[in-house]
């Protein structure tokens, strides 16, 4: 978009000055005033938004910026008046690639609109009449030879003075030559602009698709091969050879991620029993995460799963079907950890001179020493960098943090910092459920993505608030994964819902966010929990689990083709890759949620660039225990509808990427949803093109 500009005379020199000449305030994407970048993927469309205003009547352009990681400005959008008189204008920008990206905000006078309004009301009254329409000529003349501006566009002006300056003709039609619809898509493409004004830069870090986008499956290699052996009454471990049979499965479901709780050596001392009982017995597993014992530490593999070797043949494997390993890293010690007896200064001592355990009252991991980063804060924050660093060393590009709200926030920005300077691939993933300011201060320091509350958001009302939270309020430094169970938390939804329950969780969550995950067992509707807890009965953690996913599936008892099924939309919809394109609509009953997502500037079908749309319309019954009916209201300005899209009764059609029917819709739709046959529409808007 190129400008013809009027330059500003400078105000008086001031340094003490905060305003330029058009006042520009309350920009955003800005985390804590450009402290820290806001964050995107590559190809996201960002919401971008700014108060802008200025004295008198005169009409106001905004455009937004965006200057890429070499400081060239790529794209210049035109941002819309939000009105409600806030002086609110908001877009969105597209980066393209990874890196360190820039943006600013312009306000400039707007001489067109400002010419082009005063004109129209003065003529209707017979005010200025000649005035107006003279000023009209030399403003198009002045614009027309204006350095930079197309020649075609410039021509398109001068046509427009010309029959401005027409005597022969009405005013009315004078003034019309000037307001045509060439006139007006010539200054829309190039503005003639006055006294611009721009912000100061804020930055935006661009990361790789992986930090904002995909599907996550986390499954327990010990458990994937292993065997039982009645006469004996005992467990075989499965291994890395064995864990890697099941992930062509997992890659068919369409997931992108496969995240494993921690490889590394697990402790003797006070092991963890079956269902988190205190006493083990001598084939018990024990916690995965009770890390370390004579065999080593962080930087070391539990010999029952293979040797190094093992895991790089394991990641090459899970490469070839298109996965990437997410591995643990919980920052915490079993009592036989070597850091235990070498750098005791790690861990708090109490007064009896013994090293306290890990609490979350009432919860208590006897089996865990949580570490201390006062006591030698270069010391041990050196060492866990020299860990992350081996494991990158073998192909590992995403981390999985345990409770990293446990740990100091300077030490993740130091730690995250450090590592992304030299490897900017490398994401790490927050398992942070704890208070809203951590969560957010985490995302700030550098984690690319947090799991969320979402587990937790389960009737009508917390729901709409929850997603309209994530994709408008915090989503320049939280992205939230939207895991729908994990070995610890088994919900109540899950436990009492019924088949229903885990399709429901299931849509809202890969259709709310761009990031969702499911950890092993989801699709055989395991549900069952430990009486008094909100997790698994018989829990991984603490035992060998077998499953039979083929057998399931063979006899029509598996989720997985329905996970496979949503896994694909989300694939096949760049809408429902972003974050921040989220829509609530209205439905008369309270158990019935209703959002779309919708992108623009797309690849269109016959290949031209930028006038494709993409459309997700998706209609939820919470109620895993009945069938719903209610009317559904749409915002059809939300939607993106060209009149091209419309039927002569201004429906559309909408296809369902469920059931594969199609229906006329409307801004009101009956819609009924039985939870038992089928608890979701995901319908996606049929285009013209």
């Amino acid at each position: 978009m190129s400008t013809f500009t009027e330059e500003p005379r400078p105000a008086p020199s001031n340094s003490r000055l905060r305003f330029g000449r058009i006042p520009i305030t309350g920009v955003s994407p800005v985390v804590d005033c450009g402290r820290f970048p806001a964050k995107t993927v590559p190809g996201e469309d960002i919401e971008v938004a700014a108060t802008v205003f200025r004295e008198g009547h005169d009409r106001l352009g905004v455009t937004a910026v965006l200057y890429d990681p070499d400081g060239h400005a790529v794209q210049r959008t035109h941002l819309r008046p939000l009105g409600g008189g806030t002086d609110r204008w908001a877009g969105t920008l597209r980066p393209t690639s990874q890196g360190n990206w820039t943006f600013t905000i312009e306000g400039w006078g707007d001489l067109y609109a400002t010419w082009h309004h005063n004109a129209e009301v003065k003529i209707a009254a017979g005010v200025d009449v000649d005035l107006m329409l003279a000023e009209g000529i030399r403003l198009f003349n002045q614009a027309a030879g204006q350095d930079g501006r197309p020649a075609e566009n410039a021509e398109v002006l001068r046509r427009a003075a010309g029959a401005i300056a027409d005597e022969g003709r009405s005013a009315e039609d004078r003034l019309a030559a000037g307001g045509s619809e060439e006139v007006l898509a010539a200054v829309r493409t190039h503005p003639i602009r006055s006294l611009v004004t721009e912000s100061q830069r804020y930055p935006i870090l661009v990361e790789r698709d992986l930090a904002g986008r995909g599907a996550w499956y986390e499954f327990f290699p010990r458990s994937e091969g292993a065997v039982f052996d009645p006469a004996a009454n005992k467990w075989t471990s499965g291994n890395f050879t064995t864990a890697a049979e099941r992930l062509p499965a997992v890659a068919d479901m369409g997931f992108d991620v496969i995240y494993m709780p921690p490889i590394h050596p697990i402790g003797v001392t006070n092991r963890k029993g079956p269902n988190n009982t205190l006493t083990a017995g001598p084939d018990d597993p024990g916690s995965p995460w009770a890390i370390g014992a004579a065999e080593g530490g962080h930087d070391a593999i539990h010999p029952d799963l293979g040797t190094f070797e093992d895991f790089d043949r394991f990641v090459q494997s899970a490469a070839a079907v298109g996965l990437e390993v997410a591995l643990d890293l919980a920052l915490q010690c079993s009592p036989d950890h070597p850091w235990a007896r070498e750098h005791p200064e790690w861990f708090t001592t109490r007064v009896d001179g013994t090293i306290a355990y890990a609490e979350n009252p009432p919860k208590k991991y006897q089996d865990i020493y949580p570490l201390n980063f006062d006591n030698d804060p270069e010391g041990l924050s050196e060492e866990v960098l020299r860990i992350v660093r081996l494991w990158i060393s073998h192909g590992v590009k995403i981390f999985r943090v345990d409770n990293p709200h446990t740990k100091p926030v300077w030490f993740w920005e130091w730690l995250i910092g450090e590592v992304n300077a030299t490897d900017p691939d490398v994401v790490f993933l927050a398992e942070a459920f704890t208070v809203p300011a951590m969560m957010h201060a985490l995302g700030r320091a550098g984690f690319q993505q947090s799991y969320s509350y979402f587990t937790w958001r389960n009737r009508k009302t917390e729901i709409e608030e929850y997603l309209t939270q994530i994709s408008h309020e915090t989503a320049a430094f939280f992205r939230p994964n939207f895991f729908v169970n994990t070995p610890d938390i088994l919900t109540e939804f899950l436990q009492y819902g019924g088949p229903a329950a885990f399709k429901i969780r299931a849509v809202l969550a890969s259709m709310g966010s761009p990031l969702w995950g499911v950890y092993a067992g989801y699709e055989l509707y395991e549900h069952v929990a430990r009486p008094g807890a909100e997790e698994y009965i018989d829990n991984e953690k603490y035992e060998y689990k077998a499953r039979d996913f083929a057998r399931a599936e063979a006899e029509g008892r598996s989720l997985a083709p329905y996970l496979t099924r949503l896994n694909h939309i989300r694939r096949a919809h760049p809408a429902l890759r972003d974050l921040q394109n989220l829509t609530v609509h209205r439905s008369t009953d309270d158990a019935t949620v209703v959002f779309s997502k919708h992108k623009e500037n797309l690849p269109a079908a016959d290949g031209s660039e930028g006038t494709g749309k993409d459309t997700i319309i998706v209609v939820v019954n919470v109620d895993p225990h009945s069938a719903r009916e209610c009317t559904v209201s749409l915002d059809l300005a939300a939607l993106g509808l060209d009149p091209a899209d419309l039927n002569e009764d201004g429906t559309f059609w909408v296809d369902d990427l469920i059931s594969g029917e199609s229906w006329r819709w409307g801004e009101h739709n009956y819609v009924r949803l039985d939870a038992h046959f089928e608890p979701a529409h995901i319908l996606h808007i049929r285009r013209s093109s």
